[in-house]
């Protein structure tokens, strides 16, 4: 009696074990897909307000910084359009006033074609040939090489325009 008593318990212990890692199982698989739908939303979440950026009427690809700076211009343009008219500077770039300060981090920085800074805080210069200043980084056009620059900038005034979507 005591050898089937022994048995009885021997195997329940060894079903309640079973079912708690079963549990455990279950509850880490619930886990992951709860981290991956997160993740998922945080990604559509991000895809869905990129800012976007027109020159003219071309739309370019730009990779922005992740700062302070390119914050606050999300934040205006989560208000609607920012447009912005640029006027040529000095043969390589263009130069155009935000219409408000925004926060900078400015680093001695040697500029290339497609790259956006802020310069003074309060102005967006985009580059279509190279400089050397104290710039903050805002971000860099990613479709165009620097002829695609020269054309889209070097002809005279043009006008850019933020969007968030």
């Amino acid at each position: 009696m005591k050898k089937l008593a022994a048995m009885v318990l021997t195997l329940s212990l060894c079903l309640m074990l079973a079912a708690c890692g079963g549990k455990a199982q279950e509850d880490e698989t619930v886990s992951k897909v709860t981290q991956d739908a997160r993740a998922e939303q945080n990604k559509t979440t991000e895809e869905e307000t990129a800012m976007n950026m027109k020159i003219g009427d071309t739309p370019v690809t730009v990779a922005w910084e992740d700062n302070a700076s390119v914050e606050a211009l999300q934040a205006l343009c989560a208000q609607g359009p920012l447009t912005i008219g640029l006027h040529m500077y000095g043969g390589f770039e263009q130069v155009g006033d935000i219409g408000e300060s925004l926060p900078r981090d400015d680093a001695q920085t040697t500029t290339q074609a497609g790259d956006i800074v802020l310069y003074s805080g309060d102005q967006m210069v985009v580059f279509y040939g190279s400089n050397s200043w104290a710039y903050t980084r805002l971000g860099h056009i990613t479709d165009q090489d620097a002829d695609g620059m020269r054309t889209l900038l070097s002809n005279g005034d043009v006008t850019v325009t933020l969007t968030m979507e």
